[in-house]
């Protein structure tokens, strides 16, 4: 991805979430400046990958295949200083983009339609050899467990949810006609460089090619602590 469409797509996600009356934790909004003088005091933001994430998944069509992620908060299972157990995301899915069939080895995941369109993912179970199986689906969502064949799109309005567990497959697009998606996620650790199988060969962090200067860093991107 360009530095200037990475910085485009923070822009677009900041106005989505003051329209929607979120307010986001102090190091969401600084600076590349502001970084060089964090020193280890603030090592749980560099060593949990705090912050912004925007990915092509290596796709090179963001408005078609992306995300755009900030990390709220999260533990390190691996690493016994970091106590937390769980972790909060917020995300944006744009009308007509979509992000890929995956499943997470470990982590499970509540999803919720913090407002706008309408959410739409399909799930499927894992084979047990990286396939989709094709039996039915239980979906557990809002306090109600139901079964769906597999690859049904489960649909979310604004304030509505679905519990993901492990090895289960899914994806996310918008309903068409229902306009961009705030997306909350609430889970146990995240672990973006492990947790990770998608269905299809993807990329999980974007190559960025320098065309501007940085608005913010990504959460892969911080200096080391002075």
């Amino acid at each position: 991805m360009k530095r200037s469409e990475v910085n485009n797509c923070i822009r677009y996600m900041e106005n989505l979430i003051s329209k929607h009356g979120f307010a986001l934790p102090p190091f969401c909004s600084w600076t590349p400046e502001d970084w060089q003088d964090k020193d280890h005091e603030y090592d749980e933001i560099r060593d949990n990958m705090l912050g912004w994430d925007i990915t092509d998944f290596g796709q090179g069509d963001w408005e078609k295949i992306g995300f755009a992620l900030i990390t709220l908060r999260n533990g390190n299972q691996n690493d016994p200083k970091y106590k937390k157990v769980y972790a909060e995301k917020l995300l944006m899915l744009k009308e007509g983009q979509h992000a890929p069939m995956h499943f997470h080895w470990k982590k499970s995941e509540d999803i919720i339609n913090r407002g706008g369109g309408t959410l739409i993912i399909h799930v499927y179970n894992d084979r047990g050899d990286g396939a989709l199986d094709e039996g039915d689906v239980t979906v557990n969502a809002d306090g109600r467990s139901y079964q769906v064949p597999a690859g049904t799109g489960v649909e979310l309005a604004p304030g509505e949810s679905i519990t993901l567990w492990p090895h289960q497959y899914h994806d996310f697009d918008v309903k068409p006609g229902t306009g961009d998606v705030l997306i909350g996620e609430v889970s146990m650790c995240n672990d973006d460089n492990a947790d990770n199988r998608f269905y299809e060969e993807m990329g999980r962090f974007p190559t960025i090619e320098e065309d501007e200067a940085p608005y913010r860093l990504l959460c892969f991107e911080y200096p080391a602590a002075k």
